[in-house]
């Protein structure tokens, strides 16, 4: 069951917002706040007397201390809690992002969708292999002042550079503002693995590993992306796990 905290300034849509979460039968307790200092100050309040708090709903636009102030805020807390970013404005969907926020909504909140963003509250199980059924999560990226929305499933790797995170898809790359860290605490479910020190690869569009002098590669998509001694073990043996039942070549290079 999950502690819950709900944050906006505008009375009315607290309200239906709190309704909406106390109707869900996996949410054990809803909390409220009207600006972002009462909802910090409320988080910190029950971090000092070790209470658990699994997540916040947020609105962005909020006088004083806005949405986006107060998730940078609890991002030092010891265990942060998940945030959901609940607001009436499309335009901040990428710093959203850049917080680790795991859901967007906007109002007015459909309960389809709330229910959806509970869902990504609620301790993560791992899992021996990506779902290919799961639901696809989009990433929002800037590109020519717009912001565009990439598929998770459509992006074949990940490579750091230095604060941002290059994604490689088939029609092009995105810089993202993230560490390749927090990313791989991400998208671990959805069948991202280490394959070096500045490389996230998706197993689903890993289609060759082989052995060149001595040293493990891969075949992702069109490209072919080398492994870290550290990381061959660990790697080999996620794939075997992960393509059990289905086929993967594995050849020995020349």
């Amino acid at each position: 069951m999950l502690r819950v905290l709900a944050v906006d300034d505008e009375l009315p849509a607290l309200e239906e917002l709190a309704y909406l979460l106390r109707e869900d039968p996996r949410i054990e307790q809803v909390l409220t706040a009207s600006d972002g200092v009462t909802a910090l100050r409320d988080m910190v309040g029950m971090i000092s007397a070790g209470e658990r708090l699994d997540g916040v709903f947020l609105d962005i636009r909020m006088p004083g201390l806005d949405g986006l102030d107060l998730a940078r805020l609890t991002s030092g807390f010891p265990n942060p809690p998940r945030l959901v970013f609940v607001t009436a404005h499309e335009d901040c969907a990428v710093q959203a992002f850049e917080v680790e926020a795991v859901d967007y909504l906007l109002k007015p909140v459909r309960a389809d969708r709330l229910a959806e963003a509970v869902r990504r509250l609620e301790p993560a199980t791992p899992v021996a292999a990506a779902d290919p059924e799961r639901e696809d999560v989009v990433i929002p990226v800037e590109l020519g002042g717009r912001t565009r929305f990439v598929s998770q499933q459509a992006v074949w790797f990940a490579e750091a550079k230095g604060d941002y995170v290059r994604l490689h898809t088939g029609e092009g790359s995105y810089l993202i503002r993230m560490s390749l860290a927090a990313l791989e605490r991400r998208w671990a479910e959805a069948g991202f693995i280490r394959v070096h020190r500045s490389t996230l690869v998706s197993v689903r569009h890993i289609s060759e590993l082989r052995f060149d002098g001595g040293r493990a590669v891969l075949q992702v998509g069109t490209q072919t992306l080398p492994v870290s001694r550290r990381h061959t073990r660990q790697v080999r043996e996620q794939l075997v796990r992960q393509f059990r039942d289905r086929p993967l070549s594995m050849g020995a290079g020349t």
